[in-house]
């Protein structure tokens, strides 16, 4: 497909929007499998994103494969939909030849971008396929202006900011950037900076830059405080942030500029997709008209309902960690339904926060301080309680719940509504409702064929022609009448007739069945378009690309040792270090007003030893000046963990060390870092031994 303008804006329709809205953010939804994407089509999206059955960041989602994927962006492009295909885990270097033939068979199936976070893997895209859309995934931890420059110098057309940015911040890198900023909007929190996350593989082996997160942010923990158990009540849940909801800043962001929306959510159920995307389709169109959000509590409950583990602005109002993270639960919850007043033979009584109704799904909140299960089930029968003017009793089936394990003054959510996600799906299934506009120019006369010219509002095209000639009508001859009423019989198709423009010379008579014939046979036509696609080379591009490498480890000489390179990170462990006989020493300290101090003591006691300060691991907007300062304390060099330090030490010529953090893991990600001036290159975490030797 065509790329679109500079600034990242668009021009789109909306389903059911007669007026053109121009320079909108893209909406961007979630699919997890083909009914999913199904339902952000049919819910309004303008792009869906979604993953291989590898390398990509949501590795238990059921996924698309390589054999299924021209069907699926055709099936997006017939709708006037993008289609973004995820490459957005790091790569190991025995995986790039088989990632070559997989970016080949992308480009030919005419993806409109892939999403990636590793840095040598775009390098990779660039040489395979210049054509390809590259947008720099979360994944890569862009958090500056910096980041956003350095994705724009590898060849990335769009950048996918942090999730951890205010919409000031936003706001400046947009003013400091010229890339399309994409911004995630609603859907899952993570407490870490993506593509900095490490937990997961330290703790289990499962690493989140490899797709394969164990959500260790989901677990409770405790806190241990000079050797004793601090008491933390019901907040045990203290790493797992709420899920972002940004309906209400819409208008902001519109203002701000950024080029797309993203929902996040390919592991969640397509009812969670198409309420997301449905409810953010109105908001935004709203948001474009400069009208007030059409969004009420009970949407906002809706969505809830399809999944929330509570709803929070995430960074976009700023750092404010007691927002971000409750603490007293870390699954889904959805509404609110209040607390347990008492408890009958029958059932639990309650005054009620949100309607509940029999069939609804519940659960109420268990306490692992005194050992009290959380439970759940369904409401088999909702009673109004005698005497009092609220309180509703909730009854459950036989066996359902072990109601003496339940306890006044617990929590009760209601988590699932039958009915919602009856509608919701309804939303998808069946027969298509977002409906594409097909305008057609026919031409018919006397002893001529029909000719029909169709083209859709998404670009597509076709034309067929009777192989009969048409004979002269001797009583109704047809008209533009009969010509509308039989070629916009599109009820079983994706198309609906906007216009069409009839040429009529005499008095031609085409029967109906010759009419639907032809509709027909146009209708397959626009399905059966040739999707666009983009050059590739005809030559493998990998040799080329790690040619230089191969040059330089040759001239490697063979006697050369490794030598041991301490990181410090108080001043009282520099000399101990020196006295062992190390000669570079990395500082990784707190205060950055220590690091001149430090300088002195290497200084002082070795003429021999380097010493290299380490910057931050995240760059936020308006913190350039920390590379600065860091420069002038007299070390021999950076230890460089982010885009903004890299661009910093290139263009003072500072040099420096890249760290872990700049997750190298191929030897196309070690060359890039390389050329932009790096002397010495720390592989990324996530490889293993075997890895390791292998890079």
């Amino acid at each position: 497909m065509p790329a679109g303008p500079q600034d990242g804006s668009i021009s789109h329709r909306a389903p059911g929007d007669s007026g053109l809205r121009t320079r909108a953010p893209e909406l961007l939804a979630p699919a997890g499998d083909a009914v999913a994407l199904r339902a952000a089509i049919e819910n309004g999206a303008d792009a869906v994103y979604f993953g291989l059955e590898r390398h990509n960041a949501r590795f238990r989602a059921h996924n698309f494969t390589l054999d299924t994927l021209p069907a699926t962006i055709a099936t997006l492009h017939r709708r006037g939909v993008k289609a973004y295909v995820t490459l957005n885990t790091l790569v190991f270097t025995h995986e790039l030849a088989e990632l070559e033939e997989t970016v080949r068979a992308i480009a030919h199936a005419g993806a409109d971008a892939v999403i990636v976070q590793d840095l040598g893997l775009v390098e990779l895209i660039r040489a395979v396929a210049p054509g390809l859309e590259i947008h720099g995934s979360t994944q890569m931890s862009i958090t500056s202006a910096a980041g956003v420059a350095l994705a724009e110098e590898l060849g990335c057309s769009r950048v996918i900011l942090a999730r951890e940015l205010s919409l000031a911040e936003i706001e400046r890198i947009r003013r400091e950037s010229t890339l399309p900023l994409e911004v995630f909007v609603h859907g899952a929190l993570c407490v870490a900076y993506s593509g900095q996350c490490l937990t997961s593989e330290a703790l289990g082996g499962r690493s989140a830059n490899r797709g394969e997160c164990a959500q260790a942010c989901r677990m409770p923990y405790q806190i241990v405080c000079d050797g004793n158990d601090v008491d933390l009540g019901e907040t045990q849940y203290l790493l797992s942030p709420q899920d972002l909801a940004a309906h209400d800043l819409i208008p902001q962001l519109v203002e701000l500029g950024v080029a797309s929306l993203k929902i996040e959510g390919r592991l969640k159920a397509p009812e969670y997709v198409a309420s997301a995307t449905r409810h953010y389709r109105r908001a935004l169109d709203a948001a474009c008209r400069q009208e007030p959000s059409p969004l009420d509590p009970g949407d906002i409950a809706e969505m809830e309902l399809s999944f929330s583990r509570g709803f929070s602005h995430g960074f976009l109002d700023g750092t404010n960690h007691k927002i971000l993270v409750r603490g007293d639960h870390a699954k889904k919850r959805g509404i609110l339904l209040g607390s347990i007043a008492s408890i009958s033979r029958g059932g639990v009584r309650f005054t009620p926060l949100a309607p509940i109704k029999p069939g609804d799904g519940i659960v109420f909140d268990g306490d692992a301080r005194t050992g009290r299960p959380e439970q759940g089930g369904r409401v088999y029968e909702v009673v109004p309680c005698l005497g009092a003017n609220t309180e509703l009793e909730l009854r459950f089936g036989r066996g359902d719940l072990d109601l003496a394990a339940l306890a006044p003054g617990q929590r009760i959510w209601k988590t699932d509504d039958p009915e919602l996600m009856r509608k919701l799906r309804r939303s998808f299934e069946g027969k298509p409702t977002r409906l594409v506009a097909l305008d057609l120019e026919v031409t018919l006369g006397e002893g001529e064929p029909i000719r029909i010219a169709a083209r859709t509002e998404t670009g597509r095209s076709a034309r067929v022609e009777s192989s009969e000639r048409l004979a002269r009508a001797e009583k109704t001859p047809t008209d533009e009448s009969l010509l509308r009423e039989q070629l916009g019989r599109l009820g079983d198709t994706i198309y609906q007739l906007r216009r069409l423009d009839a040429r009529i010379d005499g008095r031609p008579l085409a029967p109906r069945s010759l009419l639907n014939e032809l509709r027909r046979t146009l209708v397959a036509q626009l399905d059966a378009a040739a999707e666009p696609s983009f050059a590739v080379s005809s030559e493998p591009v990998l040799p080329r690309l790690l040619e230089p490498l191969a040059r330089e480890r040759n001239h490697t000489p063979a006697d050369a040792k490794p030598e041991l390179v301490v990181l410090c990170r108080r001043l009282e462990q520099i000399a101990p270090v020196l006295d062992a006989g190390v000669k570079t020493i990395e500082l990784d300290l707190s205060d950055p007003k220590a690091c001149k101090p430090g300088v002195v003591i290497v200084r002082e006691r070795s003429s021999e030893a380097r010493v290299y300060l380490a910057t931050p691991r995240i760059e936020k907007p308006g913190e350039g000046n920390l590379f600065g300062f860091l420069a002038k304390q007299g070390a021999d060099g950076l230890l460089v963990r982010n885009a903004g330090g890299m661009a910093y030490c290139r263009a003072q010529a500072v040099p420096f060390l890249a760290d872990f953090s700049l997750n190298a893991a191929n030897p196309l990600s070690v060359r890039m870092l390389r050329e932009r001036g790096a002397q010495r290159v720390t592989a990324s975490y996530d490889l293993n031994i075997a890895q390791l030797l292998d890079l």
